[in-house]
């Protein structure tokens, strides 16, 4: 009879050897929970750093006239499921909200009228230029104009990127001005010549190409894509996959630490150094991406392995086996210096300044929302680029607000001139809202309406469809994995948008822990 042995099985080691492999992410965003999430759950011992006292960045809350609020990102899209499955992974009690109401509307139209988006219609490009919908946006010139796309030969058809030259050449200028590019200001704060239709609109070129035209093009893409919606949310918002990915991080024993600013990192002999800095509360609310001092100076005198214990002082450091790095650009860039490269060209995408003052109202006219859940403003028309109501298209929150009550969120700021509230005070910035609000949505909001308002003010991160972010965020990339244990996530990088965050967050968690435990990026 064969004795029995004690010899460990294979994947014990591997087992110990991930969890004494030490990751330190820094930045305590969504793609810093995600990331390290990713590394937590396979057993990597995580330190998380967050310099501000909250974790989430740009989903967050507030309270307004005694409701509780999302402020920033308050959905997802659903393309690719990827969002949905990380709530379902995190938190899968979680109810998924669907929109009760999709409608969307144009505002700023000749003699200030507003008409429905057309429902046959991507990023704004109509179907049929002579559905009454459209036709009653862009007027009989325009319509005509629009189909001169139908009869185009077939030889000048090709692949453009471009989508405002794309929309101009094959249906005119009134269906880009009056339909493309409000959305595309408000959506993505860019003008539709710097948006790549291949990324914004996957097939919507192969489809020209079979079809003959843009609008038969735009039929097909429609067709395919079914009624499912286009976003989704949390019932009770957003800030719930926060508090689930932080309590899934504890339980898996990460080590979550707000307050605590990463100045400097370092890497010598195969392991990394963050030095920290603590951060006192009076300076916990301020932009936690500024960091003080030469970053070029720190990260060189830094020691490579310098441990250090509880109630870290300046110039304590934390040494960890790969460091990945979740600010936003300015943070990356300190942080990481010569590793990134220079700053990206005149050339690349760049973020815009953005405003949203969130309005809660106490005005009936809005129950049966008369224009929908978001409303777009035809550029240089209004002050506001559009306002999203957002009681009307979330059930959950037009219960929580209660009836007669609604939330309204104004969107200030384009891709060439600073928000129009950017010189205003609070009080004075409300106001101003909420006569945009009024205006775009046709109902009379007078400042007895008023409940309470919140202000937020942050740069607006070029999305992924932005012509040229590929190739900026391409080349940072290559430099950054060139070097062994590092990795750089967040919306300069993956682009704005919460799935594009959270996928980006994904692939760079997993080609780093698969270094780390395997020894190579594309072993399995």
């Amino acid at each position: 009879m064969d004795a029995v042995t004690d010899a460990p099985e294979p994947l014990d080691e591997l087992v110990a050897h991930a969890r004494e492999t030490h990751v330190v992410v820094i930045g305590g965003g969504i793609a810093g929970l995600v990331a390290a999430w990713e590394c937590a759950k396979l057993g990597l011992a995580v330190t998380l750093l967050e310099a501000s006292d909250a974790l989430g960045g740009t989903i967050g809350t507030t309270h307004v006239a005694g409701i509780e609020l999302e402020t920033g990102v308050t959905c997802f899209s659903t393309r690719d499921g990827v969002v949905r499955r990380l709530i379902e992974e995190v938190d899968p009690d979680a109810v998924i909200a669907r929109p009760r109401d999709d409608r969307e509307w144009i505002a700023g139209l000749p003699k200030g009228g507003a008409q429905p988006l057309p429902r046959e219609s991507v990023l704004g490009i109509p179907a049929n230029a002579w559905d009454e919908s459209v036709r009653d946006i862009i007027g009989w010139g325009g319509a005509w104009r629009a189909y001169v796309d139908r009869l185009r030969p077939p030889f000048t058809i090709g692949s453009q990127r471009s989508l405002g030259r794309l929309v101009r050449s094959r249906m005119g200028a009134r269906v880009l001005q009056r339909l493309v590019e409000p959305l595309s200001i408000d959506r993505f704060g860019l003008t539709p010549e710097d948006v790549d239709v291949e990324i914004a609109a996957p097939g919507l070129n192969p489809a020209l190409t079979r079809t003959g035209s843009l609008g038969a093009a735009v039929a097909e893409l429609r067709l395919s894509a079914g009624d499912a919606p286009a976003i989704e949310g949390i019932a009770g918002g957003m800030p719930g996959l926060v508090g689930a990915l932080n309590h899934r991080l504890i339980e898996r024993g990460v080590d979550v630490r707000t307050g605590t600013r990463a100045v400097a990192v370092a890497t010598a002999d195969g392991r990394w150094s963050v030095r920290l800095e603590p951060v006192d509360a009076e300076a916990a609310g301020a932009d936690a991406a500024v960091a003080a001092g030469s970053s070029s100076a720190l990260r060189h005198e830094l020691p490579p392995a310098l441990e250090t214990g509880e109630g870290e002082s300046a110039g304590a450091a934390l040494a960890a086996d790969a460091v990945i790095v979740a600010t936003d650009e300015t943070s990356a860039r300190m942080l990481l210096g010569d590793l990134i490269g220079e700053p990206a060209t005149d050339d690349a995408p760049r973020g815009i300044a953005r405003e949203v003052v969130t309005l809660v109202v106490d005005a009936p006219g809005l129950d049966q929302a008369p224009r929908g859940v978001h409303v777009h403003a035809v550029p240089g028309t209004h002050r506001a680029v559009g306002v999203a109501h957002d009681t009307a298209r979330w059930e959950w929150l037009a219960q929580a607000a209660g009836p007669g009550r609604h939330v309204l969120r104004v969107a200030f700021g384009g891709p060439d001139a600073p928000p129009e509230t950017a010189h205003l005070d609070d009080a004075d910035a409300a106001e101003q809202a909420l006569a945009e609000a009024s205006a775009l949505l046709g109902v009379p909001l007078g400042a007895h309406r008023l409940l309470g308002a919140h202000r937020a003010r942050f740069t607006l991160a070029p999305p992924a469809s932005a012509r040229g972010r590929l190739d900026a965020s391409s080349a940072v990339r290559e430099r950054i994995e060139r070097a062994p244990g590092v990795a750089a996530v967040g919306a300069w990088l993956s682009g704005s948008g919460l799935a594009q965050v959270v996928s980006d967050a994904q692939k760079q968690a997993d080609r780093l822990r698969r270094t780390l435990i395997f020894g190579s990026a594309t072993r399995a």
